[in-house]
C-alpha cells in the first residue's frame, strides 16, 4: 500500500500546529502507522517524510495553520501520536541498547546528540541501556577518562544499566576469534600490510585465505604466544569475498598484535581485538536487540552482520537504524583536538566554559531534560543537518526554559 504525499503533509502539519511550529518526524512517521505503514516499510519513506518535514518547518506558524486547514479532513478522525516513534520488534521484555564510547578524551555535545536516542527508548520501552567503555586501543586509552565517562553518562543519561569495560572481556573476545577459526570464517595472515592491499585492489585472495584450519589455529596460538609472532607480523582476518564491490568488506582484520602497554591491563594481554569482533561478540553476549547509530558505522553494520551470519546467528542480528550526522559549522568535535588544546593551555581543561564537553555542559547549568526534548524531537532521521553552534544551543535553551 503507497501512502499518499498529501496524508503525509497532513500529519506533518498537524503535528507542526503541536510543537508551535515544529513537526516531529518520529511523530509523523508513528502517526502514519494509522494509515497502514508496515515499519518494515518506514526505510522506504523517511527521505520523503524528512523532505516534507523539512519543508514545513520553514513556513511560518500562520502558514502551517492555513496549509493544515485545506488538508485537515485526512487526519480529522485519527490521533498523531506524539513523542518517540514506534521501533519493531519490541519484546515484552524491553529493548537492549548500548553506547560504546572510547576513553581517549571527553565526551562530547555530539556523544549526547548521538546516543540520547537510546537511552530515550529504553526508558520508553524498559529493558537495558549498556554504557561499554571501548578500551581495546591501548595507544589510545586514558586512565582518567573511565571515571569522567561514567560521571557524564550517570549524569546525561540517568539509566545506565550496568557498564562494562570492554579490555575486562578479552577471553570473550578471543573465544569468538577461536569459534570463527574453527567454523573456517577466519584466518591468520602473515602477508605484510602493503602486500594485502595489493591483493585486496585486485580482488585476488591472499595465500594465508588457503591455510587449513588446524593451521590457522596454530597460528593464532602464537600471535598469544609472548615468543610467537612480533608485533606486526600477523593479523586475524575475516574471511568474507575478496571480490566485493565495497574494497572495505574483503576480508576485513578482526584482531591484531599491540604490545603497547595498558593502563589498566598493563601487560596482560598482547592479541588486541578491533573494533568488528569486540562489537559483534559484546551485542551477541548481551542480547543487543535495536542499534540506532550514526551512518559512518554503515560499513561496521554489514561487516558485524556478516559475523553473525557466519556463527549462524542471522536471525538475531540487531535491528538497526543510521541517523543523519548534525554537523556543526563552528564547534570541532574532536577528542583528541580536545586533548591536545587543554595540554597546550588554550582551555583551563575538559569543563571550561569555552568548550561543547559533557562536563562544560553540566557546569554552565544545562539539564538533561533540554538534551532529550532535542533527541525526542529530531527523531529517528536519516537527514544530515549543517548548524552553527548559536542556532543549535538556541533550541536548547529554549527547550530549558519550557
Amino acid at each position: 500500500m503507497k501512502i499518499p504525499e498529501k496524508i503525509i503533509r497532513a500529519y506533518a502539519l498537524k503535528n507542526a500546529i503541536h510543537y508551535e511550529g515544529k513537526a516531529q518526524q518520529g511523530a509523523v512517521i508513528s502517526a502514519l502507522f494509522n494509515e497502514g505503514l508496515e515499519k518494515e516499510e518506514v526505510k522506504n519513506y523517511i527521505k520523503i517524510i524528512s523532505e516534507i518535514v523539512k519543508e514545513i518547518n520553514s513556513m511560518t506558524f500562520e502558514k502551517q495553520k492555513k496549509e493544515f486547514e485545506k488538508l485537515k479532513d485526512e487526519v480529522s478522525e485519527r490521533e498523531v501520536r506524539e513523542g518517540l516513534s514506534e521501533l519493531p520488534n519490541v519484546q515484552k521484555t524491553g529493548v537492549v541498547m548500548r553506547f560504546r564510547p572510547a576513553p581517549s578524551g571527553p565526551l562530547h555535545i555530539g556523544h549526547i546528540i548521538s546516543n540520547m536516542i537510546n537511552s530515550l527508548y529504553v526508558k520508553k520501552y524498559g529493558g537495558k541501556f549498556y554504557i561499554i567503555i571501548d578500551d581495546t586501543n591501548p595507544e589510545e586509552t586514558l586512565l582518567e577518562a573511565y571515571k569522567n565517562i561514567k560521571e557524564d553518562c550517570d549524569w546525561i543519561f540517568g539509566n545506565v544499566y550496568e557498564y562494562l569495560n570492554a579490555s575486562d572481556r578479552m577471553e570473550i573476545y578471543y573465544e569468538y576469534a577461536e569459534k570463527l577459526i574453527n567454523k573456517n570464517s577466519a584466518y591468520v595472515c602473515v602477508c605484510s600490510q602493503e602486500e594485502f592491499k595489493k591483493f585486496a585492489e585486485q580482488k585476488k585472495e591472499c595465500p594465508c585465505r588457503k591455510n587449513s584450519i588446524k593451521e590457522n589455529s596454530e597460528r593464532w596460538k602464537k600471535m598469544l604466544n609472548k615468543n610467537g609472532f612480533a608485533e606486526g607480523d600477523a593479523v586475524l582476518r575475516f574471511k568474507s569475498n575478496m571480490q566485493d564491490s565495497n574494497p572495505a568488506m574483503r576480508d576485513f582484520p578482526l584482531a591484531r598484535i599491540n604490545l603497547h602497554e595498558h593502563p589498566r591491563q598493563k601487560n596482560k594481554y598482547r592479541v588486541w581485538p578491533l573494533m568488528n569482533l569486540s562489537v559483534t561478540a559484546d551485542d551477541i553476549e548481551l542480547k543487543i536487540t535495536h542499534i540506532i547509530r550514526g551512518k559512518d558505522h554503515a560499513d561496521n553494520s554489514k561487516r558485524q552482520e556478516m559475523i553473525y551470519k557466519s556463527l549462524g546467528l542471522e536471525k538475531k542480528f540487531p535491528w538497526t537504524f543510521f541517523m543523519g550526522k548534525i554537523k556543526f559549522t563552528d564547534i570541532a568535535l574532536s577528542k583528541r583536538k580536545l586533548n591536545t588544546a587543554i595540554k597546550e593551555g588554550k582551555y583551563s581543561g575538559a569543563e571550561d566554559a569555552r568548550l561543547p564537553t559533557i562536563v562544560s555542559l553540566r557546569k554552565r547549568g544545562y539539564k538533561p531534560e533540554a538534551f532529550a526534548k532535542f533527541a525526542e524531537q529530531r527523531g529517528l532521521t536519516d537527514v544530515d543537518k549543517v548548524i552553527s553552534q548559536e542556532d543549535f544551543f538556541k533550541v536548547i535553551d529554549t527547550f530549558s526554559r519550557s
